[in-house]
């Protein structure tokens, strides 16, 4: 959190009333991903200091998966020659392969909404349940930073509750544990249809850095993803705009 974010949380705090500012913070922001620019010369320097294999550099191009990347930078730092950008990355997406960028292609992505059926019996009140396959605990700071002072997610009608027998959403965090298999199954068994499943956050959606380790590698192959919002941790302003975006809530704001 920068200097001036720090002073506006705070002085809303103390004031003790939801702060006028968070709705241009909300959209003020933008998460950011590398991406070569024209003097890009493909010499792969930054595909080996990635930890998580997102880049990978060919004769054919440069490409990058957002759904593998934890925004550590290393990869623009390695870049001797300055050829690596920041530029604006998808606050989600609806299909994996959306997260997948090259050079010499588009980065903008029509995000789109989750399928008519579901948002209709959903309706406008969103019921939210956050599961844990074996998160290192950073994007459920995020999560509980939903519902305080500052981003106040109930206003637009989306809660968190206690029961996937109560959701119409999961929220899944974590690269999904080998032990946490059978539980997951459960959630997803035991929350109603038409239910929304939602990747956020590396680890949920690639397995991240623990993708080599007892993990499964993401919740893909375990469930039907409906949302994958990518992020290392996806930002509260950016989950709020994922999901507002991806109900059709965008006139709320």
């Amino acid at each position: 959190m920068d200097d001036g974010m720090l002073r506006i949380a705070v002085r809303n705090f103390l004031s003790l009333k939801r702060p006028p500012e968070s709705i241009p913070v909300l959209y003020g922001r933008k998460m950011l991903m590398p991406f070569p620019n024209v003097s890009c010369g493909l010499c792969g320097k930054c595909a080996d200091v990635c930890r998580t294999g997102a880049i990978s550099v060919s004769e054919s191009g440069w490409e990058i998966d957002l759904g593998r990347c934890i925004s550590c930078r290393r990869c623009c730092e390695s870049c001797g020659s300055g050829s690596l950008e920041l530029i604006g990355a998808p606050d989600y997406v609806l299909k994996r392969g959306d997260l997948v960028f090259r050079s010499g292609e588009s980065t903008e992505r029509d995000a789109g909404k989750i399928g008519g059926d579901k948002r209709r019996v959903i309706g406008r009140s969103v019921n939210i349940r956050e599961v844990d396959t074996g998160s290192c605990n950073a994007c459920e700071v995020e999560v509980n930073s939903l519902s305080n002072r500052f981003y106040d997610v109930e206003r637009f009608g989306i809660r968190t509750v206690a029961s996937p027998r109560h959701a119409d959403v999961l929220l899944v965090t974590g690269p999904l544990t080998s032990n946490m298999r059978e539980a997951f199954d459960r959630v997803v068994k035991a929350t109603p249809d038409p239910k929304v499943i939602i990747a956020m956050g590396t680890c949920a959606i690639s397995g991240g850095p623990f993708s080599e380790g007892e993990t499964l590698g993401g919740i893909s192959g375990s469930a039907d993803v409906d949302v994958f919002i990518p992020g290392c941790p996806p930002a509260p302003d950016a989950i709020i705009r994922a999901l507002l975006g991806a109900f059709g809530f965008t006139e709320q704001r």
